[in-house]
């Protein structure tokens, strides 16, 4: 299970969270059905680790950002409710923490991780 107010209490620690205005924080959990509506048990979600550190480097650099942390929780099953991914941003203003939570949850979802559904018989 992730921990989102760990990780907030990371980025708390980083040493220049003095300049963080904001923290930001994205839970996202598996739901009960596929985007096309199928009923899904569960998923499983996959990782290209080297992808991810150049996304997270990338976007550490962006003006204004103090600290993102991100854990995802992959090769293993997850039931329907169980946490797939926690991204936590910290930053100088909303609309600098705002953007940079977009853009990186958007590209890891396109560019990082995977995921194999897990159907209910007959679906």
């Amino acid at each position: 299970m992730i921990q989102i107010a760990e990780m907030i209490q990371e980025i708390k620690s980083h040493p220049d969270f003095g300049k963080a205005g904001m923290v930001l924080a994205h839970n996202g959990v598996v739901r009960e059905s596929s985007r096309d509506g199928r009923p899904v048990t569960g998923l499983t979600v996959h990782v290209n680790h080297g992808r991810l550190e150049e996304l997270m480097a990338e976007y550490r650099s962006r003006a204004g950002i103090v600290e993102i942390l991100i854990a995802i929780e992959e090769e293993k099953p997850l039931a329907v409710g169980d946490d797939v991914m926690a991204i936590v941003v910290a930053g100088d203003i909303r609309e600098n923490v705002l953007a940079t939570l977009e853009g990186l949850l958007n590209a890891v979802k396109a560019e990082v991780t995977s995921k194999t559904e897990h159907f209910t018989e007959g679906s």
